[in-house]
């Protein structure tokens, strides 16, 4: 018996003395990681690698600068929950962007959502000025004046349209609201509204555009389930189309089942399961209606205070995160959900610092851990939970958003120029984020009547 409990002693011992040479040989291996160099803030360095995931390294002595593509040398292991890494740099080169064949660098490239239509997004973005590329980036609540004008000078990538945009307005005043923006537009624009029934309408507030105000997502559910939902996708896609809409920034699928939570009227009022179906009923029901939805609010609002008014954050853990708040995102991505808005809400367990809407950690989680390949939008940058922060235009961009929804679009305009100008933020950089609009632009056949 002793023998027997020294022989598994001394096994123990060995497989512990393997395991730690093991672990110490990954500790001094030197690994390669290649991306694009975002952002240089003293002795930090932001790049995004090939598969649009970012980091930061600490590498105190550099000459390199914003737009350069480099390959970093590192010990130690790369934590890619956390955009800020703590392995250890040994050195970097720089090195040239892969072009394919057809001049598209490989950097912009994947299996996306959006791919069939890449060559063309890339020879039109080829033919853009500065200028008409950060007007692609803005999504612009229609402003009281001057809209013609200033589409013409910023060149926004679309408009969204709020009740009082269609308060007493006939159908074909509406109509040719839209039409007239176009015509003033070389590139089609992206005509949004939320249009989420219930507590949140904006057409259908107007009689004269419909009859009946659209309902809620709970109503629609109690009164005939997800074959209620799934027609009233389609029949509010046929208004939206027949006014000249093309897209939609709802369904809202964060999970609340608690009446005293903040987004509660406005979700299905239902658990994970359910509104995980709900999303894949609207995405799936949407397509082939010309209009397209975007899933609201990621990586899911919970409990939190409106951020309409002021900053609101969650201490929800990334466990809880992933078994009920995600799961409806993932659902709608898996059947081909086009878009996803980013919260203002800051979730602590993903990054304590920054909004969702900001935060490198957050889109990480997005295109990596849930392989979305379509267009991430940031909530409008001025609402209040964004009063306090400086240079929110160019902290959304270097997050990854490839749209931003603006109020203040010419202070978003001046402020991303301003960063090229500086080279806080590349040209380069620009270009990727102009080039998946673009593609979805193409995707939903905007250009044909271009």
């Amino acid at each position: 018996m002793k023998k027997r409990f020294l022989f598994i002693m001394c096994f123990c011992l060995l497989m512990i003395g393997i395991s730690l040479n093991i672990n110490l040989k990954d500790k001094d291996k030197i690994n390669n990681l290649t991306g694009k160099v975002l952002n240089i803030n003293n002795e930090n360095v932001t790049i995004q690698d090939d598969e649009d995931i970012i980091y930061t390294f600490n590498i105190k002595k550099h000459d390199i600068d914003v737009g350069d593509k480099i390959i970093i040398k590192y010990t130690g292991v790369i934590d890619k929950n956390n955009h800020k890494q703590h392995c250890k740099v040994i050195n970097y080169n720089e090195t040239k962007e892969t072009i394919e064949e057809n001049g598209i660098p490989t950097s912009y490239l994947d299996d996306g959502i959006f791919s069939d239509y890449y060559v063309m997004a890339y020879n039109k973005l080829k033919t853009l000025s500065l200028d008409e590329k950060i007007g692609q980036l803005l999504l612009v609540r229609y402003p009281d004046n001057n809209q013609i004008e200033d589409l013409k000078k910023y060149k926004f990538s679309g408009f969204v349209f709020y009740e009082k945009d269609f308060k007493d307005k006939t159908k074909n005043e509406v109509i040719n609201m839209i039409e007239n923006l176009e015509k003033n537009s070389s590139i089609p624009l992206l005509t949004s509204v939320d249009e989420e029934g219930g507590k949140i309408i904006r057409i259908s507030s107007n009689s004269n555009l419909i009859d009946t105000p659209f309902k809620s997502p709970s109503e629609l559910y109690n009164n005939g389930g997800f074959t209620k939902i799934k027609e009233d996708t389609k029949y509010k896609s046929e208004i939206l189309h027949s006014l000249g809409l093309n897209v939609n920034l709802a369904p809202v699928v964060d999970v609340s089942t608690n009446s005293n939570d903040y987004i509660y009227e406005r979700t299905l009022k239902q658990d994970t399961n359910k509104v995980s179906d709900y999303a894949k009923t609207v995405i799936e029901a949407s397509k082939g209606t010309n209009v397209s939805y975007v899933l609201k609010h990621f990586p899911g609002y919970g409990n939190n205070s409106d951020t309409h008014i002021s900053s609101s954050t969650s201490s929800k853990s990334y466990e809880d995160l992933l078994k009920y708040d995600i799961p409806p995102f993932k659902s709608g991505i898996d059947v081909g959900a086009e878009a996803i808005l980013v919260s203002h809400n800051i979730v602590s367990s993903i990054d304590s610092s920054s909004p969702a809407s900001l935060s490198i950690n957050n889109h990480n989680i997005l295109r990596d851990d849930l392989n979305f390949t379509g267009v991430i939008l940031a909530d409008d940058l001025d609402m209040g939970a964004l009063d306090n922060i400086s240079n929110k235009s160019l902290k959304a961009l270097l997050a990854g958003n490839n749209l931003i929804i603006t109020t203040d679009y010419k202070e978003s305009f001046n402020e991303i120029k301003s960063a090229i100008n500086n080279n806080e933020l590349s040209e380069d950089t620009i270009d990727k984020l102009v080039f998946k609009v673009l593609a979805w632009k193409y995707y939903k056949g905007l250009f044909l009547s271009k």
